[in-house]
């Protein structure tokens, strides 16, 4: 992690030019639909009431989690827009999922309380970062893997309150295993970024002293 306005180092794409700055990339076009998906999902969820639909959505959505940031690197297409907009699409993803899933009592609301207390925790340490003049953490492989967790796990307990069948039963254990380890990782991830930003303030505060 860089002091801003330091800019982090960007691969180069195969054509030798720089694209740290670029926006309009194959990855950010993917992100951005990802982002459309957020309030699609909130309306044939929440206004319609079209649960088939609105699993198709969570499905697409957490399933291509991992693809804009392959292709990404596959095409030498990262750029700090890409960064940014790919953790932003999940968090998105995950607290709409929570807040519509808590409302139609798919999911109770302490597990909701929990991952929004993690999501707390975590603005206020890049509060603290920001303040001391460090932009976001990297992502960890940590945070992926709980993101992949959850967002796999959405659209299982999703068919699973949908359905009447023993394909529920089968459906909320599998939902509800990957939502458990998906939250205790989550967790666990929210807890190296603090530590990680506790490090980085105490060495700005030495700096500053010295």
């Amino acid at each position: 992690m860089s002091r801003r306005p330091a800019r982090a180092e960007h691969p180069r794409g195969p054509g030798g030019d720089a694209t740290a700055d670029r926006v309009l990339t194959l990855p950010n076009l993917i992100s951005f639909v990802r982002l459309l998906g957020v309030p699609l999902f909130l309306w044939l969820f929440l206004v319609v009431e079209a649960d088939v639909a609105a699993i198709v959505v969570l499905a697409i959505g957490g399933t291509s989690d991992w693809v804009d940031g392959w292709i990404a690197r596959r095409l030498g297409q990262v750029s700090r827009l890409g960064e940014l907009l790919d953790p932003l699409a999940d968090r998105l993803y995950i607290l709409a999922t929570l807040l519509a899933f808590t409302a139609r009592e798919v999911v109770p609301w302490p597990f909701t309380a929990a991952l929004l207390a993690r999501e707390a925790l975590l603005l206020g340490s890049l509060a603290v970062l920001r303040r001391h003049g460090y932009g976001p953490p990297p992502v960890h492989y940590v945070g992926k893997t709980a993101t992949f967790l959850l967002l796999a796990a959405f659209p299982v307990l999703l068919l699973a309150a949908a359905t009447t069948s023993v394909t529920a039963t089968t459906a909320a254990a599998i939902g509800w295993g990957l939502a458990w380890w998906g939250l205790v990782l989550y967790w666990v991830a929210g807890a190296m970024y603090v530590v990680q930003a506790a490090r980085l303030v105490r060495a700005a505060r030495r700096g500053a002293a010295a």
